[in-house]
């Protein structure tokens, strides 16, 4: 019980919400997460590490990246269930499309490759 209830107080913040829904679909570094929410490197990384902490975010290193990623359990049991409430009810907010819509641009930039080319470039 004290699991559901740690994992539903991490996700009931707007923030962390739309950080876990977008780690549903890709696998993300933070700065892409920067780029897709519009927010910066230091509240993404508070909110990340809030996830982290009520275990539905892990990180694994790929070179100089850190990659965030929802553990197979969490995308098996909360992964489904949020994708069922939150049709309706998210799309009303225009965020979620919105996120989805930055984060395909994000990904057609390939953030991770212009920044390992340019590490000093300020985040968009």
């Amino acid at each position: 019980m004290k699991e559901i209830i740690k994992a539903f107080k991490a996700l009931s913040d707007p923030t962390r919400l739309r950080i876990f829904l977008l780690l549903l679909e890709k696998d993300l570094c933070v700065c892409e997460l920067t780029y897709v929410l519009d927010m910066s490197q230091s509240r993404v990384s508070h909110q990340l590490r809030l996830l982290r902490d009520a275990d539905l975010v892990e990180d694994k290193r790929d070179g100089r990246w850190i990659i965030y990623t929802i553990p197979r359990a969490a995308r098996r049991g909360l992964g489904p269930l949020l994708r069922r409430l939150s049709g309706p009810d998210l799309a009303e907010t225009k965020l979620i499309p919105r996120d989805i819509g930055r984060l395909d641009l994000c990904l057609r930039q390939n953030l991770r490759k212009v920044r390992r080319a340019d590490p000093h470039q300020p985040s968009a």
